[in-house]
């Protein structure tokens, strides 16, 4: 195999059901990459979940040819909860294709993919899909593509994936628009690498890499195949990969032989090798997960050489929960599925947990709500494992004494200074880092404080001994139709959220832009936006800052006994609606038993919610006919103290789907 003459990378961005994935289909059809008849609905959608929701997962490479040019295609996911797949799609390829619903027009994903491509300096081909439909309005949404992007109706190509009308032009501009890649720069700077898990290694712009025959690839994606081990995708920046190359990884130090290096087309296609500026795969043999991550460079040549490539910035988990399994003997078994789903899913955050109810697990970062849920239904598909979830929780910072840090190993080596000039906190380190906000009589002028971080509830110092606990605060936008902006303006005020400004997409659609806490966003914003909006608005958040508020720890008993699994960190004002919820969810799904069982939300020693199960009761004077009635009441009164013996001294056993039940709304 000869090295191609030339080479264009690029990937697809959308909104969630603009239709990617078909556009894809029909690109590797009319390329002959598949015949008609291997092609299926959504072919690079490769697990059966991501064919069931209609939505994509997992990024997906894919190699074709097209009038002698080699084109190397990753299809890319459309709900916000991935947009960590994204951002690693973006750094791999030099142009990107965006498309658009001709007859939805620009939605919250759309913008959002859109500041991405450009923030990698991408240049972006717009597509107008959906063409064939009688919704569709082209002329509409091409005025806000023009608006979006800053282009000509003519560079906007007009198609309908579904029946592939003028999808070939689109393969005609990726090679008449889009350059080769540029070459790389011999004589650029290089910056050690520094082989440490605790701070970033010296790392260079992707075009900056050597190619004196230097190996360097970046690794923007990983499966663990049961027969391969270990298989790395990655593009390879420099110089050429073959069977049996020997490679290092730069950060974690690993060496390796490839066993198999190869394309997709789309599945895995061996090669006998991979040249500069291709997307490819390499097997690499390893067994361990924990020696191949994503984002690292791969590496051969001389060692003045070796540093590691720039590639994509880490995506900081927005919500944790803790994940236990329901038979306490296969936490081994769930130790194993966990450290292969993290290969796979690069955005999963974990670390090991125990919990005095549910025995031993995992505390889990995610990026939304269907990104956990859809980590759920992999650990059950993929690897036949029943869990239960606890409550979503988002990471809060809590201010304490500097000098009590010690008591707290996961403390943040932040260190800020009161000032009772300002009122509030500045950052020992930036003095321009000023933070307004602080009260009290306890607070010392020039006193040294740092921050706890803090996901999990029980992890919550007793009152008293901290300062006080911000939480995250989110940039919302909103886009709706104007028929709906009183709903979703409710809703944002409701939740908390503050109101920063609005712009008009159009004469019938705006975007609301707003600043709403994280814990607001997670519990289900998202379906009641749909639901006020007839399934209209879309949404897009991101983490923006952290706030000062009056936040509490919210404990739920179940007979007195307090549910570890249950507890939550939330706002005073809305302890009393969600700990209701909670409190209601358990009382449907608890069953009765032969006492009274009391379910209580607490806030301290406030209860704030309440609900009650009434005991069963069997019918003690059932065998009583024509008695007096001091007999019945003896009866009676007997049963009355065995239930109230009972009700001191029972135990409520509460079934493993109630904690499953409790996240649903």
């Amino acid at each position: 195999m000869s090295k191609p003459s030339s080479i264009r990378n690029f990937c697809i961005i959308a909104h969630i059901d603009h239709g990617k994935s078909t556009l894809a289909d029909r690109l590797m059809e009319i390329t002959g990459t598949l015949e008609k008849r291997e092609i299926q609905s959504q072919t690079l959608d490769n697990m059966d979940l991501e064919r069931e929701r209609g939505i994509t997962i997992k990024l997906t490479p894919v190699r074709m040819e097209w009038k002698w040019v080699e084109l190397n295609l990753i299809d890319t996911p459309g709900h916000v909860d991935f947009q960590y797949e994204v951002s690693r799609s973006l750094a791999s390829v030099e142009w990107a294709i965006l498309v658009v619903d001709a007859s939805q027009g620009i939605e919250a994903q759309t913008l959002s993919n859109v500041y991405l491509a450009m923030e990698n300096d991408l240049e972006i081909i717009p597509v107008l899909n959906k063409i064939d439909l009688p919704s569709a309005d082209v002329d509409r949404v091409s005025e806000e593509v023009m608006n979006l992007l800053g282009c000509k109706k003519e560079d906007i190509i007009p198609v309908s994936a579904k029946t592939g009308i003028n999808v070939e032009a689109i393969l005609d501009a990726v090679i008449e628009r889009i350059p080769e890649p540029k070459k790389l720069d011999n004589e650029s700077n290089f910056v050690p690498v520094i082989l440490s898990e605790t701070k970033d290694p010296g790392t260079l712009d992707a075009s900056q890499a050597q190619h004196d025959g230097t190996t360097k690839a970046l690794i923007f994606d990983s499966q663990y195949d049961p027969y391969k081990g270990v298989v790395v995708y990655l593009k390879l920046f420099s110089w050429e990969i073959k069977k049996w190359d020997k490679l290092e990884f730069i950060n974690t130090g690993a060496k390796i032989e490839v066993l198999e290096v190869g394309c997709f087309r789309p599945k895995y296609t061996p090669k006998e090798a991979l040249y500069e500026w291709e997307i490819g795969y390499v097997v690499t043999g390893l067994k361990s997960i924990a020696e191949a991550r994503v984002g690292d460079t791969v590496f051969a040549g001389h060692p003045e050489s070796k540093h590691a490539i720039k590639g994509f910035k880490r995506i900081t988990p927005y919500i944790f929960a803790g994940i236990f399994p329901v038979e306490t003997d296969e936490y081994p078994k769930m130790k194993d599925a966990m450290e292969k789903l993290m290969l796979n899913d690069s955005s999963l955050v974990t670390e090991h947990e125990a919990s005095p109810a549910l025995g031993y697990g995992f505390r889990c970062g995610f990026l939304g709500l269907l990104h956990l849920d859809i980590v759920k239904e992999r650990l059950w598909r993929e690897h036949d494992m029943d869990v239960i979830i606890t409550s979503p929780q988002v990471t809060y910072k809590v201010l304490i004494q500097w000098d009590k840090s010690a008591d707290y190993p996961r403390a943040h080596p932040e260190v800020v200074r009161y000032s009772r000039d300002i009122g509030g906190f500045i950052n020992t380190e930036d003095e321009n880092d000023i933070r307004g906000e602080g009260s009290g009589s306890s607070l010392a002028d020039g006193q040294v404080y740092t921050y706890l971080y803090i996901s999990n509830p029980e992890d919550l110092p007793k009152p008293g001994t901290y300062v006080h606990i911000e939480e995250p605060i989110a940039k919302v936008e909103m886009i709706t139709p104007n028929d709906y902006i009183g709903n979703l303006m409710n809703l944002a005020q409701e939740r908390r959220g503050i109101f920063k400004n609005q712009t008009y997409l159009d004469a019938n659609r705006i975007v609301l832009h707003y600043e709403v806490p994280m814990s607001e966003l997670v519990w289900d914003f998202y379906d009641d936006l749909k639901s006020l909006s007839s399934g209209y608005a879309s949404l897009h958040y991101e983490p923006l800052r952290y706030k000062m508020d009056d936040i509490v720890k919210m404990d739920i008993r179940v007979a007195g006994e307090v549910v570890d699994a249950f507890s939550a960190m939330v706002h005073r004002t809305r302890a009393r609606y969600l700990g209701g919820r909670i409190c209601e969810k358990l009382k449907e799904n608890i069953p009765k038993a032969q006492f009274a069982i009391a379910i209580q939300a607490a806030v301290g020693n406030d209860v704030v919610a309440r609900e009650d199960i009434s005991a069963l009761r069997k019918d003690v004077t059932a065998k009583l006919y024509g008695w007096d009635i001091t007999r019945k009441r003896k009866l009676l009164e007997k049963q009355k103290e065995g239930k109230k013996k009972m009700k001191q001294f029972g135990k409520v056993s509460i079934p493993s789907e109630t904690f499953v039940n409790i996240l649903k709304k």
